[in-house]
């Protein structure tokens, strides 16, 4: 099975390849090498659906401000088949009267250098060969870009691979409130970032055939030990899951809301109307979002008498038992900043 690419991947591999020559690509040279087509373009076969594809990605390209231009071939002008498309580079460079700070060029040096590649990737090395071979040579050095993600989380690594070969995967998950990491078998579909948090979806892999396949979300910072790719593989379900999960935590986060107190001007209340899109009755009181309570509840316990939670009930344990476990580890010293937060609800 061909590899899944996603539509911003392949928009931007798309982008790459036009901007690596000044005389243009047309529409078969496209669909045949850049990675996101090459993989269902099918030389003799129909690829009506393949050039609507390219058709969605070109207006998506134009409304976000890529200057896509399309060069008719001499004397036939109107045959799309003939068509040349190029990026201008001119039209894409910055104008010449933008200035940078040394700050920020070294945050523009930075970026570069998270994006940068010392080589291209396989996909992208392999589409280059492809259009030399058509006789199409790209203008200038060919830059190799891919994200190059610090992997805070060991999990990242085994879950994306696992993701891209389709391997159903083991590994022992914590839950906050069990004492005990509980052991999943997994297909996983996606891993995307919400919220500052990477996570990952998957279908629960169970043994009877009948059972329907129930999709879970895994935080991966919660994942103990090693993840386990088993020798079993599956064959993905169509469609958009990392957009599909983040509209159902998004629908969550909504949803899901804190009523805390804060000190006016304490970085409780800076941070928390800043990050979780708080609104503020007065300046004491901040109505706060959120789509998971015990990572709210780490949160609120670390700001002490700074932000003090009225309301959900649940929300006010789950804190009340965080400074607990502060004041039983450290010998009373939690114990005063809990009652200098209630005192401060009052």
């Amino acid at each position: 099975m061909p590899r899944i690419v996603p539509p911003e991947e392949r928009q931007f591999s798309l982008v790459l390849a036009l901007l690596a020559t000044e005389q243009g690509l047309t529409k078969e040279q496209i669909l045949s090498t850049v990675d996101g087509y090459h993989q269902k373009w099918s030389p003799s076969g129909d690829n009506a659906n393949l050039e609507r594809q390219f058709e969605r990605d070109k207006d998506t390209l134009r409304e976000l401000g890529v200057p896509l231009e399309t060069v008719d071939a001499p004397g036939q002008q109107g045959n799309n088949q003939l068509q040349s498309y190029r990026v201008s580079k001119g039209d894409y460079e910055l104008p010449e009267d933008i200035r940078f700070t040394p700050t920020e060029l070294s945050l523009l040096q930075l970026a570069g250098t998270v994006w940068r590649e010392g080589s291209l990737s396989g996909d992208m090395r392999r589409a280059m060969i492809k259009l030399r071979a058509a006789g199409i040579e790209p203008d200038g050095p060919m830059l190799g870009y891919a994200p190059r993600l610090k992997q805070l989380e060991p999990a990242f690594g085994p879950v994306a691979q696992a993701i891209e070969r389709h391997d159903v995967i083991e590994f022992r998950y914590a839950r906050p409130g069990r004492a005990v990491a509980r052991r999943h078998t997994i297909k996983p579909l996606a891993v995307y970032q919400f919220r500052g948090r990477w996570l990952f979806t998957g279908l629960e892999a169970v043994p009877s055939r009948e059972s329907q396949d129930r999709r879970l979300t895994f935080m991966l910072s919660r994942i103990v030990g090693e993840v386990t790719a088993t020798r079993e593989r599956f064959d993905p379900p169509a469609g958009d899951h990392a957009a599909e999960a983040m509209a159902e935590l998004e629908r969550l986060w909504q949803r899901q809301t804190a009523t805390v107190a804060v000190e006016p001007g304490s970085d409780a209340a800076i941070r928390l109307s800043r990050r979780y899109g708080g609104t503020t009755p007065d300046e004491r009181v901040l109505i706060v979002h959120y789509s998971d309570l015990a990572l709210l509840a780490d949160e609120l316990a670390g700001f002490g008498p700074e932000a003090t939670v009225i309301e959900p009930e649940h929300l006010k344990q789950a804190v009340t038992s965080r400074l607990d476990a502060v004041e039983f580890a450290h010998g009373g010293g939690a114990g005063a900043m809990r009652d200098a937060s209630a005192e401060a609800s009052r």
